[in-house]
């Protein structure tokens, strides 16, 4: 596991820690995704998640099993966690540096759009796999 990192909204008003799983970063393409981001949600899927101050954090709640969160004040996306806490994925883009984080993975590559495709040779899963995945236990 990788050490706590900090990071933020655009305006700074909502910071976070989180310890990354892995210095890697995946791109999911799902629709809910796409609408929250306004592209794709670029994630580091991080354990130990500290908020500084929640009352600067907005949550949405997406599904009957997760919410994202984002700041009140400037709208910015920063995560999306599992609601019964057991698993969260930081906006890679909110960290104070995000180059540190490797590009690995694709997620629900049957919902991205064709009018874009990243260069970068990654591991891509279906939304179906995702789903089994999560079932099963496993991080994505």
């Amino acid at each position: 596991m990788s050490e706590a990192l900090k990071g933020g909204c655009l305006c700074g008003a909502a910071r976070f820690t989180a310890k990354p799983q892995k210095m890697e970063m995946d791109v999911c393409h799902c629709r809910m995704c796409q609408k929250w981001s306004g592209g794709v949600f670029m994630a580091v899927p991080c354990t130990e998640v500290t908020l500084e101050d929640e009352t600067q954090f907005s949550r949405y709640v997406s599904s009957d099993w997760a919410e994202r969160l984002f700041c009140k004040s400037c709208g910015s996306s920063l995560l999306w966690r599992m609601r019964d806490g057991s698993h969260a994925a930081v906006s890679m883009q909110g960290f104070d540096d995000p180059s540190r984080f490797a590009f690995t993975e694709e997620i629900f590559i049957d919902e991205k759009p064709e009018t874009y495709r990243f260069a970068d040779a990654t591991r891509k899963m279906t939304g179906p796999e995702v789903v089994a995945a999560f079932a099963a236990g496993q991080d994505s």
